[in-house]
């Protein structure tokens, strides 16, 4: 698999996880404190750090044998 494809599905990962989790505190907690639009932001941020931090921590890793 591809450096990038396997960066671009570790952030879907990170922007489902975030989804996720919103969806939990507003089905079991107390809500969100901020609006859905906001949530979206969030997930699209964290899928987007996500996406670069594994491009560049794999190839790192291959390089030192340990992926």
């Amino acid at each position: 698999m591809s450096r990038e494809k396997s960066a671009l599905l570790w952030g879907a990962v990170g922007l489902l996880v975030v989804l996720a989790g919103g969806q939990a505190l507003v089905l079991l907690g107390p809500g969100l404190p901020f609006g859905f639009a906001e949530l979206f932001a969030l997930a699209v941020a964290v899928g987007g750090v996500v996406t670069g931090a594994s491009y560049g921590l794999e190839h790192r890793l291959t390089r030192k044998g340990q992926a």
